[in-house]
C-alpha cells in the first residue's frame, strides 16, 4: 500500500470510517443504565452513558440532538441501538442517524420498563454486531479521511514541536484533499487576529471574529476580569506559559504556514464545503471538544501535549503526540508519537510531520492507539444554559 492512502470502512451515505462500532446511544441522561444493560449484554457493543437530554430548550436542545445524532451518524459507527425515556425524542434521534443510511433502531423505556426495552433492544444489538462483524476494509485514498485537531496540557515544548508537527501534516495533506478541523476559542485570546488572517475569505475572517467576540462578550457578561487557572492552566503555567498569548500562538501552530480555513463551523456542525480546513467554535476542555468534532463527522483525532494528557473519545480515536521528553517518558502508556528530537536537534519539523502521517495512516488502518488500549472514552456534553 502507497503512503498516500489506507484501509477503511466505505459506509452507506459514501463516507469513509476507520473504526467499526456499534453504539448504544441514549437520548438523554436517565436512559444512561438502560443502555449499560445493553451494552453488558452484547459483546461488541458500547454504551456513551452522558449527563444530559431533559428539560433543555432553543439553542442548547438543538446543540444536544444535533451532538447525539452526529455520534450516531459518524463514520467510525457501523450500526446505532438508540434508547430515551420517551418515543418522540428517540424517534428524532433515530430519523437523523437514518438519513445517512446506516442500520439504526429506536426503543423508548416508558410504557414497556426497562427491563423489557433491554430485551428487545438486547436482540436488536446483536443483530447490528453480526452484521458489523462482515464488513470488511477497503483500501481509499488519503483525501477521505476526516481529521480533527486540539491540543492540551500544554507547555513551551508544544508550539516548538509538537504542535507544529501537527501543521506540518495539514500542510501536506490538505493539496490532497483530506477535510481537517481545529477550534478552541478560548485558547486564541491573543492571536484571533492572527487566526482571522488565516481565512481564506474576508468574509470567513469577519465570521471568525464574530464568533471570538462571541466568547469575549460572555466573559464580559460575567463580569470575569481573571480567568484564574482556566487560561493558562496551573498545569500550562509549569510548563512556561506565562501569558494566554503565548498559548495561543503556540496552538494556532497545528494549522501550518500555508493552509487556510474555508468556513466557521458551529459546535457540532458538519462540513458543507467540502474538503479543507475548517475552524469550529468549541471550548478548550478535551472531553467537550472532542465529542463536538466526532458528531461533525471527524474520524480521527491528532492531540499534541506538553505536560500529558490522558483523554480519549469513544468514537474517535486519538492521537497523542508530545516534544517533551520528560512526558514522553514518564508518560508513554499515553503517548502514540514522540517528537522530542525536534527539540533535541535531531529532527526536523518536516520529519516530524512525515512521522505523523505514518502514524495516522497506521491508526486509520486498525491500530490501537494509547488512549483506546487503556479504555479512556470520555464523553461530555456541551451544555449552554440551566435546564427549564
Amino acid at each position: 500500500m502507497g503512503s498516500q492512502s489506507f484501509f477503511g470502512y466505505r459506509r452507506e451515505n459514501g463516507r469513509v470510517g476507520i473504526r467499526n462500532h456499534v453504539l448504544i446511544l441514549p437520548v438523554d441522561d436517565i436512559s444512561n443504565t438502560c443502555c449499560e444493560g445493553v451494552a453488558n449484554n452484547v459483546f461488541g457493543t458500547m454504551a456513551l452513558p452522558h449527563s444530559y437530554g431533559r428539560l433543555q430548550y432553543g439553542e442548547d436542545l438543538d446543540l444536544h440532538f444535533r451532538t447525539i445524532v452526529g455520534a450516531g451518524s459518524n463514520p467510525n459507527v457501523a450500526a446505532v441501538v438508540v434508547i430515551g425515556i420517551e418515543p418522540g425524542w428517540a424517534k428524532r434521534v433515530v430519523d437523523g442517524i437514518a438519513a445517512t443510511g446506516k442500520p439504526v433502531e429506536g426503543f423508548s423505556i416508558e410504557g414497556q420498563g426497562e427491563l423489557e426495552t433491554i430485551r428487545k433492544a438486547s436482540k436488536k444489538a446483536q443483530e447490528f454486531v453480526q452484521f458489523a462483524t462482515e464488513l470488511q476494509r477497503q483500501e481509499v485514498p488519503i483525501g477521505e479521511l476526516w481529521v480533527a485537531t486540539k491540543c492540551g496540557e500544554s507547555d513551551t515544548t508544544s508550539g516548538l514541536g509538537s504542535c507544529p508537527a501537527v501543521g506540518s501534516l495539514i500542510d501536506r495533506l490538505d493539496p490532497a484533499g483530506i477535510t481537517s478541523c481545529f477550534g478552541e476559542t478560548t485558547e486564541i485570546t491573543g492571536g484571533e487576529e492572527l487566526c482571522a488572517s488565516r481565512a481564506a475569505t474576508p468574509e470567513v475572517g469577519q465570521k471568525f471574529m464574530k464568533v471570538f467576540q462571541a466568547y469575549q462578550d460572555e466573559v464580559t457578561r460575567f463580569k470575569v476580569d481573571d480567568l484564574l487557572d482556566s487560561q493558562p492552566s496551573r498545569g500550562n503555567k509549569a510548563g512556561g506559559l506565562s501569558t494566554i498569548e503565548e498559548k495561543a500562538f503556540g496552538n494556532l501552530e497545528k494549522i501550518g504556514k500555508k493552509t487556510r480555513y474555508i468556513d466557521v463551523l458551529a459546535p457540532a456542525e458538519a462540513p458543507k464545503k467540502g474538503p479543507g480546513l475548517y475552524y469550529m467554535d468549541t471550548s478548550s476542555a478535551a472531553a467537550e471538544c472532542l465529542p463536538l468534532q466526532a458528531a461533525a463527522g471527524f474520524v480521527l483525532h491528532l492531540f499534541p501535549t506538553g505536560q500529558g494528557n490522558v483523554v480519549g473519545n469513544p468514537i474517535m480515536p486519538v492521537i497523542k503526540l508530545t516534544a517533551n521528553p520528560h512526558t514522553a517518558r514518564t508518560m508513554s502508556e499515553h503517548i502514540d508519537l514522540d517528537v522530542s528530537d525536534v527539540l533535541k536537534r535531531r529532527m526536523n519539523l518536516d520529519q516530524a510531520g512525515q512521522a505523523l502521517i505514518d502514524m495516522a495512516i497506521r491508526v486509520s488502518n486498525g491500530r490501537y492507539t494509547a488512549s483506546e488500549t487503556l479504555r479512556h472514552r470520555e464523553f461530555s456534553m456541551t451544555k449552554l444554559y440551566r435546564s427549564a
